[in-house]
């Protein structure tokens, strides 16, 4: 039973993480590819 439940924790956690990962890359996706635009026109 312990066994099952660390999975379904490290699940929780693996979920959370990709949730927050979309939201971040939703949120400032276009902030941060004129970021790396900005870098690429300096090299």
């Amino acid at each position: 039973m312990n066994k099952g439940q660390g999975m379904v924790e490290y699940a929780f956690i693996v979920a959370l993480v990709v949730i927050v990962v979309i939201l971040g890359i939703t949120l400032f996706g276009e902030s941060l590819q004129a970021l790396y635009q900005e870098i690429l026109n300096h090299i």
